[in-house]
């Protein structure tokens, strides 16, 4: 079953993000808050039951962004507003168009975040590569002022952890 739509971006072939793309094609994900190794989400990359991610490695945005911990369950956001705040710090994995919908779903695409592209620079290869990214362009106007990171960990000197959907 198809994920959400989101009317942001396409998948590599061009179909609309959730729908099945048939070639086999992985998409580079870059990845920068819960879902990065020793990160309380990272679990959902590894099981093989929503899909297949292949770590690729560190990376970090060639845009500054602002990357916030925000809400009441201490959650990482990368706003979209490129040119503001720093250089995030990440991961890509590669995933197929099955993992790709589950991340959708995880993310609450398009409602929460929106997947959205952008370049990074992938550590011991040349040039910037393209990734999707789950970010987002609706928030409250204080979430601008909140302080940026440029690599997050649940565990961080902020002292803003992480709440875990299965303790809400």
């Amino acid at each position: 079953m198809p994920g959400p739509e989101c009317k942001w971006s396409t998948t590599e072939t061009g179909a609309p993000c959730g729908t099945d793309d048939s070639s086999g094609r992985l998409a580079p994900v870059f990845v920068y808050g819960t879902l990065k190794t020793g990160q309380p989400n990272h679990r959902v990359l590894l099981d093989g039951a929503h899909g297949r991610a292949a770590f690729r490695g560190r990376a970090h945005t060639l845009e500054p962004y602002p990357l916030v911990i925000a809400g009441e369950h201490n959650i990482p956001r990368l706003l979209n507003l490129p040119g503001r705040g720093h250089r995030v710090f990440g991961e890509v994995y590669e995933v197929d168009e099955r993992m790709l919908r589950f991340l959708d779903e995880f993310e609450s695409c398009p409602d929460m975040y929106q997947r959205t592209r952008l370049h990074v620079a992938l550590e011991g290869v040349r040039g910037p590569l393209e990734c999707f990214v789950y970010t987002t362009a609706t928030y409250p106007p204080e979430w601008v002022h909140l302080p940026y990171l440029d690599d997050y960990d649940s565990q961080g000197k902020h002292g803003l952890r992480y709440n875990p959907r299965e303790n809400r």
